[in-house]
């Protein structure tokens, strides 16, 4: 992976986690934007009822927001094997919410058609999470350092 392409996918990657992670502080302050109230915010969320009282959400804003600047100074190769972890579990992450996403499309996980919650993992959770692990995924596997050859090459060179 190229240099540019490595610096921007670590960008949009910390720039998602950090804009999730920002959105659960959010909720930490018993706000519920962009829904009415806590139950309709955790339906269309979740698909199911749950709490978003700040234990449950403060320790995801904290994970997400950690990932984020994982991400990006892995993508700055910087870090070295913690932030490529982090990297690669930050994929694995994504992609088990991706198969689950399209578990409940597919009907083979309970959600029903008509809710909030199904129109938004077809939508919006499932695609972000697809393209988002696989780049997370490309960039966890992507060389940091510089090329092997580099100094081959600018010998030759000079």
């Amino acid at each position: 992976m190229q240099t540019t392409t490595r610096h921007r996918t670590g960008l949009a990657l910390a720039g998602l986690l950090a804009a999730d992670g920002l959105v659960h502080l959010y909720w930490a302050t018993g706000a519920t934007w962009p829904a009415a109230d806590a139950r309709a915010l955790s339906l269309a969320v979740l698909g199911i009822e749950t709490s978003f009282a700040p234990a449950t959400v403060l320790p995801l804003a904290a994970l997400t927001l950690a990932g984020a600047a994982a991400v990006l100074a892995h993508s700055r190769g910087r870090g070295g094997l913690v932030t490529r972890a982090v990297t690669g579990a930050v994929a694995a992450g994504m992609g088990v919410r991706a198969l689950a996403g399209l578990g409940w499309v597919a009907g083979v996980l309970d959600s029903p058609a008509g809710s909030a919650f199904y129109a938004l993992n077809l939508a919006l959770y499932t695609p972000a999470c697809l393209g988002f692990g696989w780049a997370a995924a490309r960039l966890a596997l992507a060389r940091t350092g510089p090329h092997p050859y580099g100094r081959i090459r600018a010998r030759r060179a000079g």
